[in-house]
């Protein structure tokens, strides 16, 4: 069986999905963020300012940075109700109508009254967006904080400012333990970029879509048409009985991963075309691939679910 991504019609397109500016704690312009991006090669953007009063709600307007091979969707991170640390949610959340309400979250700091971070989230997802947990590991984010967000489609899994910043950057327990318990969904890697450090062009989504439209990009991200990496390409994969087919750009390892501690890893030199044995992964609810290139970059697809 050919993974569903690879099989959708398009091609890929990469993006960043977590990206603020001077419309709220970022360093730039939306201008001069979204040239820097199209520079780099990407092909979309969402740059999405914290949903806060003291930003003023932005859901920043960068259609006119648009161009004939660079796109934008317009998204915020949300925030609204506390964690069970005390702290703020932080709900990323891409596709946004440019009319959705704004929360009662005047500053950094939860308020009585407000929304939770599960409403504003089911809120976002009702409205169009796709909704993935964001930072989940520097957010200090509990398990039953996690199960609460029952609108996700996605937890972010690396976030690259959180890298750079403060090595908290992953959310793989977090989905792990979402998909043992019998969640369904995808991950994205992404930047998290402010331009206040060296936190920008180190995580990104390659989506499948058959056009570079916001929409079209909304869709596929929803369908799980992508997967994150940090720099390697995954070119195919095609799960058979008692093995996955992993066609890729050259790598030093493959790993498939399942629930609890199943993983099976194949170590090579420049491996373009891997064959994985399911191994201890056999009977998972679960498989996912990890690619590791010998700089020790990653990419990652999403889950499937055999059976």
């Amino acid at each position: 069986m050919t993974d569903a991504m690879f099989a959708a019609p398009g091609q890929f397109w990469r993006g960043n999905l977590h990206t603020h500016s001077n419309r709220s704690d970022g360093v730039l312009t939306p201008e001069e963020v979204c040239r820097r991006y199209a520079a780099e090669g990407y092909d979309f953007l969402s740059l999405t300012d914290h949903f806060v009063g003291a930003f003023d709600y932005p859901i920043t307007d960068t259609r006119a940075f648009r161009t004939n091979r660079f796109t934008t969707i317009p998204g915020a991170e949300l925030h609204s109700g506390a964690m069970q640390n005390g702290e703020l949610w932080h709900i990323l959340a891409v596709g946004l109508p440019d009319d959705f309400a704004p929360s009662n979250t005047p500053s950094f700091l939860p308020v009585p009254d407000q929304e939770t971070g599960p409403e504003i989230a089911a809120r976002a997802r009702a409205a169009g967006a796709f909704v993935a947990i964001a930072h989940p590991e520097w957010s200090g984010l509990t398990m039953d904080d996690a199960r609460s967000i029952e609108a996700a489609h996605a937890v972010e899994v690396y976030n690259h400012g959180c890298a750079t910043g403060c090595d908290r950057p992953h959310g793989f327990y977090t989905l792990d333990q979402l998909l043992t318990e019998g969640r369904r969904l995808t991950l994205c890697a992404t930047d998290d970029a402010h331009f206040s450090e060296p936190d920008h062009f180190g995580g990104w989504v390659m989506v499948k879509a058959q056009e570079n439209d916001p929409d079209a990009l909304v869709d596929a991200l929803k369908a799980g048409h992508h997967y994150s990496t940090q720099g390697p390409a995954f070119h195919n994969v095609v799960w058979e009985d008692g093995q996955v087919i992993v066609e890729s750009s050259a790598v030093a390892t493959v790993i498939v991963q399942g629930k609890g501690s199943a993983a099976v890893a194949v170590h090579g030199d420049s491996m373009t075309r891997t064959a994985v044995p399911l191994g201890r992964c056999a009977g998972s609810p679960f498989l996912r691939v990890t690619l590791i290139d010998r700089a020790g970059k990653r990419a990652w697809t999403n889950p499937v679910f055999p059976g």
